[in-house]
């Protein structure tokens, strides 16, 4: 099985699987307790800690841990409504976003908050249209940076700079989720105030995610308990994931300027031979992130030729694993017909993929065009 369903979940580094075991079988104290295990493992989050810190260039203070993404979004965005300095009820985000963030906003505009939803169907336009929305009642922006989906990325710092002078008071929330240890990212010079992540996106276990909370920024605690993770996510850690997270997260900063030549080398590669074939439409432009490519097969719906490429042992996506069978609308938001996106495949890459096994797969689709537009 040759494995392109990268930003859908990744394989756990052996380092970082080691760790977990060590601390499930060795070092397997409370952190909590006072004890010399206790201190041990209080010492594993700590270092857990700097390396996601040192990632995002922001103080280990910072960094708070959940059990993934999705929690992460959850509390930092109903915990935003209710920060002292806001008293409108509007909200700006994408038409794009991932479910963590979709359903939560859905949730805000059944409660009578208002919501603005933008579509960057192209960058320029999006941040202009983003801009002039905001106002004295918008207290949250919430916006993915790398979209899941297509890789479309979004000016995220132009964006936060302009709307934090039009409002200082607002929120502001960003998903980073797809571009966390993928591309650099300097949080202490951006206007961001919340931003979550996963470890199970980067070569770490499932079942740890964090939240970045700029120092400062004052938002609703909705969990009560012991006091973890500064009073946000009350409950003892998951030091296993967590030390896991960490060596995955310092692994992957090393690795993460030669990781993103070999993303462009693959991307470049895959769209150059697949560029002649006009039943094949590429839907992630230039400028979108190198590890994501969304591409679709003309008269051949999506499950149908991921269901083929599986057979010969090929692993795709047909869109977001959070929405299941179900086609999410992203492409179609961002311009693209329905049918385009009815017959969309996302091709994610790790730095496992090689330059021959493109070539394999892109031989797949094109037998698939062969055998499956024939049985139609």
């Amino acid at each position: 099985m040759y494995y392109f369903d990268n930003a859908a979940t990744t394989k756990v580094l052996k380092p970082a699987a080691d760790l977990a075991l060590k601390c499930m079988t060795q070092m397997y104290g409370n952190p909590s307790s006072l004890h010399k295990m206790g201190l041990k493992a209080e010492e594993i989050l700590d270092s857990a800690r700097k390396s996601i810190a040192d990632v995002l260039n922001c103080e280990q203070g910072e960094i708070i841990f959940t059990s993934c993404a999705t929690e992460s979004v959850n509390i930092a965005l109903f915990g935003s409504r209710k920060n002292s300095k806001h008293t409108g009820k509007k909200i700006i985000t994408t038409s794009i976003e991932h479910a963590s963030t979709a359903k939560c906003v859905e949730k805000f505009e059944e409660q009578g908050y208002s919501v603005v939803r933008i579509s960057p169907k192209d960058v320029e336009n999006f941040s202009k249209s983003l801009i002039n929305e905001v106002d004295e009642k918008t207290f949250l922006i919430s916006l993915i940076h790398v979209n899941n989906e297509n890789g479309l990325i979004l000016p995220i710092e132009e964006v936060a700079k302009k709307a934090k002078l039009k409002n200082p008071n607002l929120l502001i929330h960003v998903d980073i989720v797809q571009s966390f240890c993928k591309m650099p990212l300097d949080l202490s010079k951006l206007e961001i105030d919340l931003a979550s992540f996963s470890g199970h996106k980067i070569n770490a276990p499932k079942g740890v995610g964090g939240l970045y909370i700029r120092k400062g920024t004052k938002i609703l605690k909705r969990s009560f308990g012991g006091g973890q993770e500064n009073n946000f996510r009350p409950g003892t850690e998951a030091v296993p994931a967590i030390a896991a997270f960490g060596v995955a997260a310092k692994i992957n900063r090393e690795r993460m300027d030669e990781s993103l030549k070999h993303y462009y080398l693959l991307k470049n590669h895959l769209v150059s031979k697949i560029k002649y074939n006009s039943d094949i439409y590429i839907n992630s432009p230039a400028g979108c992130a190198p590890y994501i490519v969304n591409v679709s097969i003309r008269g051949i719906r999506s499950e149908i030729m991921l269901h083929f490429l599986e057979q010969n042992g090929f692993i795709v996506s047909s869109g977001s694993a959070c929405s299941g069978s179900r086609k999410s609308g992203v492409l179609q938001s961002m311009g693209y017909s329905k049918a385009r996106e009815d017959c969309s495949i996302r091709i994610s890459f790790s730095t496992q993929n090689t330059i021959s096994q493109i070539d394999m797969l892109v031989d797949a689709i094109e037998q698939g065009q062969k055998k499956l537009i024939k049985s139609c």
